[in-house]
């Protein structure tokens, strides 16, 4: 190849986690390679698959993908195609050999050692394999990111140290690391500084975060509890949130930043997986329903009108009838708004895949339906209950269906005036409100009032700018 590829296009499979990482490998070879974004994969010069391995069949998926991915290969042999994230981490080499076409196999570790990856490919004409756990070198080789829009997702710490027995993440991504309590902070100034008004924290473990404070600070650790407010305290951050925390690492502290920080949103994600204690053994979870639903209601005591979502696993080896209506009483008791569901499914290499796996498919997809009806159906009650009530948005930019529609917002107009636009936002509980309004709203809190709730968003009326 005479020249460095020119464009990059990511496709991303998985959770926020994969989306920040896939945002900073953007930056990075924006950086050092000057690629910019290919709107589809046929205009690329270089491609990546970010890929997770969470979910049921991954590797399945990411050869799939990989494989209409080939011809685009055999028209253009100078194009670099690279595969990341978990499924890389996982199976390394091997993806070389089943797909020899892919130049580049890197892990999620190992992202900011691509710009020397593809200058290998780039001048040796040979491939490039590095999934190895640097840990927080990664931060520290990575450019400062950029803002795309009012939101942004910050990575605190990663990896996990938790071992649950059907969870892969801590043999893809290491064990926990938190990044230095300077350089997050620094980070998310920066992002304010470009525009950012939503911050979103990320972890495996958000909330096991112990970060390095800098010796002219004191030296020693910084909580998460303590980091929550310190990123309110950031001059431009409207709205804080945070994903995914751990039961195991809840705190006093973190409970009551619910009710001491105005800009942390009145929404959390508490993955708890079962209802049924015998399960959450053999799950290696490492707390009991009680426990966990005493957590549940320290931190609605510091913020009444908060709202829930968790991660649930359906058929899990041994889960019997008993064990799943356990579950369906925890859903009612704790009254989920939002849930992550899932049919079980061994990952190989996992202390749960070798566990007999005796629920029948047939009676895992009836629970998992009951299951998700008994949230939806909760998630429609609050939404009703919504319509009428004033709730505070932050103004994200043009709703999906006005730009599905192919309207223009900055040419529409009605009698030689500018026709309102269909704008959109997100309330504390996370759900997605569509209003009328202009472009000029976009980054500002204002008021809503509900008007109508649908199956999967608000509509309302702007009022008043906060």
């Amino acid at each position: 190849m005479d020249k460095p590829p020119r464009k990059l296009y990511i496709k991303t499979f998985g959770c926020q986690m994969n989306e920040y990482d896939s945002s900073r490998m953007r930056d990075l070879l924006a950086s050092t390679h000057g690629l910019t974004p290919a709107r589809e994969p046929q205009d690329a010069d270089c491609i990546l698959l970010n890929t997770c391995s969470v979910r049921e069949k991954a590797q399945e998926k990411v050869f799939s993908q990989l494989g209409q991915w080939r011809p685009l290969k055999q028209r253009k042999p100078d194009l670099v195609i690279g595969v990341g994230g978990c499924v890389a981490s996982q199976e390394g080499a091997m993806i070389l050999r089943r797909a020899p076409y892919v130049d580049i196999v890197f892990g999620p570790q190992t992202l900011h050692r691509l710009p020397a990856m593809l200058d290998k490919v780039i001048a040796k004409q040979k491939r490039a394999v590095d999934v190895t756990f640097p840990e927080i070198e990664k931060f520290d080789c990575l450019p400062p990111p950029g803002a795309r829009g009012v939101k942004a997702f910050v990575s605190i710490m990663e990896g996990c140290s938790k071992y649950c027995s059907f969870c892969i993440v801590p043999y893809t991504r290491g064990t926990e690391f938190s990044r230095p309590v300077d350089d997050v902070l620094y980070e998310i100034h920066g992002l304010a500084r470009q525009g950012v008004r939503e911050i979103t924290l990320l972890g495996q473990n958000v909330n096991a975060y112990r970060g390095a404070r800098h010796t002219d600070n004191g030296g020693g650790t910084m909580d998460f509890a303590e980091l929550l407010h310190h990123t309110a305290a950031v001059d431009g951050v409207e709205r804080l949130r945070y994903t995914t925390s751990h039961p195991r690492d809840c705190t006093e502290a973190q409970a009551a930043a619910h009710g001491e920080i105005p800009e942390l949103a009145g929404h959390l994600h508490l993955p708890v997986q079962s209802g049924a204690d015998r399960i959450l053994k053999l799950m290696k979870r490492g707390y009991s329903v009680a426990e966990y639903c005493d957590w549940i209601d320290k931190v609605r005591a510091a913020r009444p009108d908060i709202s829930f979502s968790a991660d649930f696993i359906v058929g899990f080896p041994g889960e019997t009838d008993a064990d799943f209506h356990a579950t369906l009483d925890l859903i009612a008791r704790v009254g989920y708004d939002q849930s992550f569901s899932f049919i079980y499914s061994p990952r190989p290499g996992t202390p749960a895949a070798d566990l007999p796996d005796d629920v029948p498919m047939a009676v895992k997809k009836e629970r998992l339906a009951e299951l998700q009806k008994r949230i939806n159906a909760q998630a429609a009650a609050i939404s009703a209950r919504m319509v009428g009530s004033t709730q505070r948005i932050l103004v994200e930019g043009v709703s999906r269906d006005h730009r599905r529609n192919g309207q223009n917002a900055a040419a529409d107009t009605t009698n030689g005036q500018r026709a309102p636009v269909q704008m959109t936002g997100r309330t504390e509980n996370n759900r997605v409100v569509n209003f009328p309004g202009d472009l000029a709203m976009v980054g500002q809190m204002i008021n809503v009032q509900i008007t109508e709730a649908l199956p999967n968003s608000l509509r309302g009326v702007a009022v008043r700018a906060i």
